[in-house]
């Protein structure tokens, strides 16, 4: 058994992003020793831990170099060297989730076959190696383009509705989906620790931004019927022990029109879905994630109050150094919470922070949130 806290016990996380900078708040709390490793100089986790490294997370030599003599390593983002966290495996580091599990995540064909194999329901698929395979096989329209790497935030994904959409396709592998019905966008996050406990958080609801394809609200409870949610649960633990993760697993789903549930993505990771439970659960995310990987008991999933997160983004136009416009109206409203993930550049779109609205009533807790939303605005000096 670790003496983990107050002591030399060290753990790296991969990524210093802002879900870095959140996980580093629990590892403050817990007196934990922590490397971060990011390939931005100023990344948002660098000033909550105890050893910065810059460098590429792609790059094999970084990535081993970075794990040598960790006690445990994770990470806050997939796109990292798997060939390297196998290395690390071998020498005896303790790597949570496993590159066995991200192996299966982070190509989204490999994943979408995963789902296939292991009886999990998911919407139809295609493969294309190029872009020429799928212009000699296109499916029928409309559909759903994804690239196979490194999407995230709505980039790599398209909705392809005619041949003409297909000319604005870069020349990548990629995967096509049938294009689902769906009532809402559904999310779980499930948390499994080296011991097998697993626990799952409510189900929740999102609402997408039109354009920019990213999550604009988080909602918890989801304000679906019961039987509903009890079947979503159940479809993301089928998930979690299939990926045998440890650490946490964030299911996104479809709940189709005939209230059938269907496995959209996963991420092996804690999950911007999530993040209502700072304020309105009993345990939040980044603490049962690290709970998760030190082998510690899971805590409480339950939620104390409704929770509602809003995304904070760049707003169009807008290029350089943020300027939070109307923060102050935002902090006048009841049981908000700011948080600012300090990136230094705002741009189109951006993730810059998110505000939780927690409310006893969860209609009340919608209306604030979508005067958070129309109040504070990120921009940048002319």
């Amino acid at each position: 058994m670790y003496n983990f806290f107050s002591s030399n016990f060290t753990l790296g996380i991969l990524g210093g992003g802002q879900l870095g900078k959140m996980l580093l708040y629990e590892t403050r709390k817990y007196d934990i020793t922590t490397k971060v490793l990011d390939p931005h100089p100023e990344a948002p986790g660098k000033l909550a831990c105890n050893c910065f490294v810059q460098g590429d997370l792609l790059d094999f030599e970084t990535v081993y170099n970075f794990g040598k003599g960790l006690d445990v390593l994770t990470f806050e983002i997939e796109t990292v060297n798997v060939q390297a966290l196998e290395k690390l495996e071998n020498e005896g580091v303790k790597v949570f989730p496993s590159s066995r599990t991200l192996k299966n995540i982070q190509d989204k064909s490999v994943q979408k076959q995963f789902f296939v194999d292991h009886d999990i329901p998911t919407a139809d698929y295609t493969h294309f190696k190029n872009f020429e395979s799928l212009k000699q096989n296109t499916p029928s329209f409309p559909f759903i383009w994804k690239s196979t790497k490194g999407g995230y935030d709505g980039k790599g994904v398209a909705a392809i509705t005619s041949k003409t959409d297909l000319d604005t396709l870069p020349d990548i592998p990629c995967i096509c989906e049938e294009k689902i019905g769906f009532k809402n966008e559904l999310a779980v996050i499930v948390a499994r620790n080296t011991k097998g406990e697993i626990k799952t958080y409510p189900v929740v609801e999102m609402e997408f931004h039109p354009q920019a394809n990213q999550v604009e609200y988080v909602i918890c409870p989801a304000r679906i019927p019961e039987a509903v949610a009890k079947k979503a649960e159940e479809i993301a633990i089928k998930a979690s022990r299939a990926f045998a993760h440890v650490g946490l697993l964030a299911v996104e789903m479809f709940q189709t029109q005939d209230d059938d549930i269907l496995v959209n993505e996963v991420a092996p990771r804690p999950h911007n879905s999530g993040h209502y439970s700072i304020e309105a659960s009993y345990t939040n995310q980044f603490e049962q994630h690290l709970r998760a990987i030190l082998g510690l008991p899971l805590g409480n999933t339950e939620s104390k109050v409704a929770g509602i997160m809003v995304n904070l983004v760049g707003e169009e136009g807008y290029n350089g150094n943020p300027i939070y416009k109307n923060i102050e109206t935002i902090l006048g409203l009841p049981g908000v919470s700011p948080h600012i993930y300090g990136k230094k550049q705002t741009r189109p779109f951006r993730k810059m922070g998110h505000v939780t609205i927690v409310n006893k009533d969860i209609n009340k807790a919608r209306e604030i949130a979508e005067k958070v939303k129309n109040s504070i605005k990120i921009i940048s000096k002319p």
